[in-house]
C-alpha cells in the first residue's frame, strides 16, 4: 500500500467459483476518488518438476483462450490457510503423479496487477518419486502429461510454444538458479 494512494472499499460484480470481480474505490493522491475495475483471486502455486535432465509439462485446455496450452503443473491456492508449499505438493500429486523429496522457491510475481491480485509462487520440484495420481476437473482428465528434456522446455519458453507466463518465468528462473 502506497501512502498516496488508498484502497476505500470493494463493491461485489460477480463471485464465481473461484474468482470475484469487484468495483474497487480507491482515493489518489490528490484526494480525488476514482474506480478500477478488481478481481480477486485466492492466488496459485507451480512448480518446473525436473526429473534428472527432464522436466515435466502438462497439455490443457484453458477455456478463456479456448485452447491447449503447454504448462508446469499448477494449481490454485483453494484451501484457506494451505500454506503455498503443502499447495504445490498436492499439485504435483494431482497433475503428474509425482512427490518431491526436494523443493526449493524460486520466485513469487503477480500475473496482471492492472486488474487482478493473483500472486504465483513458483518452485522447483526435485527427486521425484511416483504417487498415485488424483486428477481434478474435466481439464485435467483430459490433459496430456509428458516429460521433456529441460533444454527443449527453454526452447518451448523462448521460441513461443509455450505461451503461458508462469511456464515461461518458472523455466527461465529454475535455469537461472540451474546455470543452464
Amino acid at each position: 500500500m502506497s501512502a498516496d494512494f488508498k484502497h476505500l472499499r470493494d463493491e461485489l460484480i460477480h463471485q464465481g467459483a473461484v474468482v470475484g470481480t469487484y468495483d474497487g474505490w480507491f482515493r489518489g493522491p490528490d484526494g480525488g476518488e476514482f474506480r478500477r475495475d478488481v478481481v480477486r483471486h485466492p492466488g496459485a502455486v507451480s512448480a518446473v518438476a525436473l526429473d534428472g535432465d527432464e522436466v515435466y509439462l502438462v497439455r490443457q485446455y484453458r477455456a478463456p483462450i479456448d485452447r491447449e496450452l503447454w504448462e508446469i503443473p499448477a494449481g490454485k491456492r483453494d484451501v484457506p490457510g494451505e500454506p503455498p508449499e503443502d499447495t504445490i505438493v498436492r499439485e504435483l500429486a494431482e497433475e503428474i503423479g509425482q512427490s518431491a523429496g526436494r523443493l526449493e522457491h524460486l520466485l513469487d510475481f503477480h500475473h496482471s496487477p492492472g486488474f487482478c491480485d493473483e500472486l504465483q509462487h513458483i518452485y522447483m520440484a526435485q527427486e521425484l518419486s511416483p504417487v498415485e495420481q488424483q486428477l481434478d476437473g474435466v481439464e485435467e482428465e483430459h490433459m496430456v502429461v509428458k516429460k521433456v528434456p529441460f533444454s527443449e522446455a527453454i526452447a518451448m519458453a523462448t521460441d513461443g510454444r509455450i505461451t503461458d507466463g508462469k511456464s515461461i518465468a518458472g523455466l527461465l528462473a529454475a535455469a537461472h538458479r540451474l546455470n543452464r
